[in-house]
């Protein structure tokens, strides 16, 4: 299907998808446009803010949860505590592990980061009417539900 009949789907739930799949990758790009000059990538950010958000974790955990391979996870973690955004510390269990945890460090960071997106993405939020406002609650705790019932 050429992209010029994708608007033409006669089948509402796969135009939905098209349509919600492009508008969360316009979204992604817009939001990834105002982070600073950042020492992490994307994929390092994101585990960093699993760490800041959920808590401590082993590296097999923040894998999982970031649906990455170990070894990939591995790699993040080191590059994360070489720049000091994360602390490694023995399991309480099970001593053949480690724990991972965001350093204040690596907090301080997950919140700037977060909150240049936040003042862009809040004051489009602003723009919109309370009803559209309430359609964006609605939608993202659906799309929330997706993401986890998929995991």
């Amino acid at each position: 299907m050429s992209l010029s009949t994708i608007s033409d789907v006669k089948d509402p739930e796969a135009r939905l998808a098209n349509d919600l799949a492009l508008a969360v990758v316009r979204l992604a790009r817009q939001l990834r446009t105002r982070r600073a000059e950042s020492p992490v990538s994307l994929t390092q950010f994101s585990a960093l803010a699993t760490l800041a958000k959920e808590g401590a974790m082993t590296p097999g955990a923040l894998a999982l949860r970031e649906r990455v391979r170990p070894p990939s996870m591995t790699r993040v973690i080191a590059s994360l505590a070489e720049q000091g955004l994360v602390a490694r510390s023995a399991h309480p269990v099970d001593g053949r592990q480690i724990v991972v945890s965001a350093s204040p460090a690596g907090i301080t960071l997950v919140e700037a980061e977060r909150k240049a997106s936040q003042e862009w993405l809040k004051a489009q939020l602003l723009r919109l009417d309370p009803d559209e406002r309430q359609t964006l609650v609605t939608a993202t705790d659906l799309m929330s539900a997706m993401v986890l019932e998929g995991a």
